[in-house]
């Protein structure tokens, strides 16, 4: 049976108060939107529908061709939302799923299930629900006298008996799709909101004979709805706890699941250690048996097998294994480091390549370079790559040798092997195997340091006495 969705997401988040639309405020460094869309495209369904409304070109933005779109110019309920999905979904056959866009924990497993149970039963609906000890501010499930599902009602709508139902809507559907749309039409707006709600469907079915069901789920997290910043709070912890939880089950170790921040799309190898105060996100790939942290910011890197990082920030970046980095070390975007390389205590590396088993230990900064294998690049050494208009590019070869406090000043070429005295400023070329060194003759003057410092003492006296 084919399968399909509706995801709502045209609410405008009144109560994030925020210039931000509220599906997108981020959980776990994603959308909740995209949370949302990642679990219905893990079902199989073959359309999804988003319908959008206030924000409409960035959630477009954000979800690009990964669905279809509808627009619910005015708000007028959750009923009118789906009905706008008429024009792309009317004419099909099979099972429609309705999500809301701000429920960003439902899980792929629990759709399955909702699925399943739709289907192995025949209903025209199946509601997902979940059983609050304190449901104020949900839809309550009302149940017949044989349980099958009769009805839900908004709470506002609730009489006192109603009001007392621990069992909620979460507000996801399974919704035999023909038959969907056919009962949007019945809907009305007789209701203390005046909208048009999806939830009366239920009971237009039931009305007319048809098979109402209920999934239950085990998790009641799934059902947080995010409308405000308190909610989008608690979103967050859950979801950072779940992430935490799948990579400790995956062999990753972390040592302390409540200072650590990992993203919902982070991949992270087995016998990885995770050390506190470290922030991980995007699409960043960890590989097998490293050591991360403490308190380093990883985004959008990719880091092989047994690679080190210690008190460090990397952003775009990639690292060849059992590579170091660190302590202190700023990876910026396109840095590029090959296997056995040691970046060190405050060392910036951007746009550049640095090639296997290269050093750059401490107080350095390499960018817009093209480093080859086993050069050494000494403390306070810098690649001069901008004259204030351009970047240019510095290539030092395979086995070269740069000493302490070095500019080399782009564009330049360090040949193979060539070595580069500390103290030099180098402006040209440098072929294989050569030395250079470009630093002004010494010269002592015997006695002047104390003619100085006469000098700065009288002036001294002069000012304390006008």
């Amino acid at each position: 049976m084919k399968r399909l969705a509706i995801v709502l997401a045209a609410g405008q988040g009144k109560r994030m108060k925020s210039k931000l639309y509220k599906v997108l405020h981020p959980v776990c460094g994603k959308p909740m939107v995209g949370h949302v869309l990642d679990a219905v495209n893990k079902v199989n369904c073959e359309r999804s529908v988003v319908v959008v409304g206030h924000g409409a070109e960035a959630v477009r933005s954000y979800l690009g061709t990964t669905a279809e779109y509808v627009l619910q110019e005015q708000q007028l309920g959750t009923g009118h939302a789906v009905k706008q999905a008429k024009a792309l979904l009317g004419g099909e056959e099979g099972t429609t799923v309705v999500v809301c866009g701000d429920t960003p924990l439902v899980t792929p497993e629990t759709l399955e299930a909702l699925f399943a149970l739709h289907e192995e039963q025949g209903a025209a609906v199946t509601v997902l629900t979940a059983s609050m000890d304190n449901p104020q501010g949900y839809g309550r499930v009302i149940r017949g006298a044989d349980s099958a599902v009769q009805r839900i009602v908004e709470q506002k709508d609730c009489s006192p008996e109603e009001d007392a139902v621990k069992e909620i809507n979460t507000g996801t559907y399974c919704f035999d799709n023909a038959k969907l749309f056919a009962a949007l039409e019945k809907v009305t707006n007789q209701n203390a909101q005046q909208e048009y709600y999806l939830t009366d469907v239920v009971g237009i079915l039931v009305a007319e004979g048809e098979k109402a069901c209920a999934h239950m789920t085990k998790d009641t997290e799934e059902s947080i709805g995010v409308n405000d910043r308190v909610a989008l709070s608690e979103a967050e912890s859950f979801m950072r706890r779940r992430i935490v939880k799948k990579h400790m089950l995956g062999g990753v170790t972390i040592i302390d699941p409540s200072s650590t921040y990992i993203g919902a799309d982070v991949e992270i190898g087995a016998d990885t250690v995770i050390y506190p105060g470290t922030t991980i996100s995007g699409k960043t790939v960890i590989g097998e048996e490293c050591i991360i942290g403490p308190h380093s910011e990883i985004e959008d890197c990719i880091l092989r097998d047994k690679v080190t990082v210690k008190h460090s920030v990397l952003c775009q970046a990639e690292a060849g294994s059992e590579t170091t980095i660190g302590p202190f070390a700023y990876l910026r975007p396109g840095a590029k480091l090959g296997e056995h390389v040691k970046i060190g205590d405050f060392v910036e590396i951007k746009n550049a390549t640095l090639d296997d088993g290269s050093k750059v230990s401490h107080l350095s900064y390499v960018g817009d370079a093209l480093v080859g294998k086993n050069v050494n690049i000494g403390c306070g050494a810098i690649t001069v790559n901008y004259d204030g208009y351009n970047k240019s590019i510095t290539e030092i070869g395979d086995d070269a040798f740069v000493g302490s406090n070095v500019n080399l000043v782009a564009p330049v070429k360090i040949g193979r092997g060539a070595y580069v005295v500390a103290g030099s400023t180098i402006t040209h070329n440098v072929p294989d195997s050569d030395l250079a060194i470009a630093r002004q003759r010494q010269e002592n003057k015997p006695g002047y340091a104390d003619k100085i410092r006469a000098r700065a003492k009288a002036k001294k006296e002069r000012e304390q006495q006008s």
